[in-house]
């Protein structure tokens, strides 16, 4: 699926609008003037930040598929052209949002290229420094680093976000691999530890293991909770990424049944924990690819497939089969959710998890990105670069 490379510009009028005082320097941002058209890079207007709000001199943000599927108008919500990736999040109405959750289903064929939103929920995450506090912000100051969930131009060199959802990046800690750290290793340690409830020695078996959140299970799992880890994914290539980045064993799912190689590796008692992203047969495997009082907690459908969960399965082993879907934490359960984040920050600064990162792109190499992501090129994390 290529994108075709060309320019598009802007309505004059709307480029052109008045700069609020006080704050009168554009910035540039990747914008969507046309769906299934390459982005363009534009200088735009800032706005004065709220008394609760926080603007961000953005270094990195992460490229995730559903932001390509906003640009190519296949998403649920439709924002109005032209719009920032990652700006649009649907209505903030809580019951509207409920409405598509329940009939949201992630239709994405790309695997290793897991899903974590819905519409109107957060998954924009980005590293940067504090530019401006709203009056009311007592959390950060000007010149703090800091990563960051946003609902609003994070694909741009400035983004506007509430307090709450910024958190202090220790010293020892990079604005790169801070960048890798809310979606994936937020989900990662939840799946792991707040749902799967892991404990030191058992097995675990990763599906899309080379993907961003993959690899960010396997580090968590294996350096965190020292677990072992059965690395599964869709080649060779990422097999051995995944071996060299903690797994002790791995499986090429393509080649043969997921099962049968699991079966080998773990013994005829199974995996104690299965984590799952593709959905579909590899659900189905992985299900019963589990022990006694198992545990299978599903991530995302990258396949494209919603398997139907036998359930005679969980009442022989006693299987527990259980979702998540980390962003809604920050609806609600925020303390969950917050907690997820400092604990991956504390993680890193301690020196237990070592972030991954797949591909840097630069603002200007925005079609590049979604090009890379949409051909399946990407493991680990895919960054934007604004600096």
């Amino acid at each position: 699926m290529a994108v075709r490379l060309c320019v598009r510009c802007l309505p004059p009028a709307w480029l052109c609008r008045q700069a609020w005082q006080g704050q009168g320097r554009h910035y540039r941002a990747a914008l969507c003037t046309e769906l299934k058209q390459p982005l363009t890079i534009q200088e735009v207007a800032p706005r004065p930040v709220g008394p609760q709000e926080v603007r961000v001199d953005v270094h990195f943000c992460g490229i995730n598929f559903a932001d390509i599927l906003v640009c190519r108008g296949q998403y649920q919500e439709k924002p109005p052209l032209p719009f920032i990736p990652g700006e649009y999040r649907g209505p903030s109405d809580y019951v509207r949002k409920r409405r598509i959750l329940r009939v949201f289903i992630v239709t994405c064929i790309f695997a290793d290229t897991t899903p974590h939103s819905l519409p109107g929920l957060t998954r924009m995450e980005f590293s940067g420094a504090v530019l401006e506090t709203g009056a009311d912000v007592s959390t950060v100051k000007k010149g703090d680093r800091v990563i960051g969930v946003s609902n609003f131009h994070a694909m741009a060199e400035q983004c506007i976000t509430d307090q709450k959802t910024l958190w202090q990046i220790p010293e020892n800690i990079s604005l790169q691999d801070a960048a890798v750290l809310p979606v994936s290793y937020g989900t990662a340690i939840l799946a792991i530890d707040h749902r799967a409830r892991i404990q030191p020695g058992e097995t675990v078996l990763v599906t899309a293991a080379a993907g961003a959140t993959g690899l960010a299970v396997i580090d968590v799992a294996t350096n965190v909770f020292r677990a072992k880890v059965i690395a599964a994914a869709g080649s060779d290539e990422k097999c051995k990424l995944a071996m060299q980045r903690g797994a002790q064993f791995s499986v090429n799912y393509s080649q043969g049944s997921l099962k049968d190689a699991v079966k080998k590796l773990a013994g005829s008692g199974g995996v104690n924990v299965a984590v799952d992203m593709v959905g579909g047969d590899v659900f189905l495997e992985s299900l019963r690819s589990l022990a006694w009082e198992g545990r299978i907690v599903v991530l995302g459908f990258a396949g494209g497939h919603i398997a139907s969960v036998p359930s005679n399965l969980l009442l022989l082993k006693n299987i527990s089969a259980m979702g998540l879907y980390w962003g809604r934490y920050q609806h609600q359960d925020f303390a969950v959710f917050s907690k997820s984040m400092s604990t991956a920050l504390q993680y890193c600064q301690q020196g237990l998890i070592h972030p991954h990162t797949g591909a840097v792109f630069k603002l200007e190499k925005i079609n590049d990105a979604f090009l890379h992501v949409m051909q399946r090129k990407s493991t680990g994390k895919v960054l934007l670069s604004l600096k």
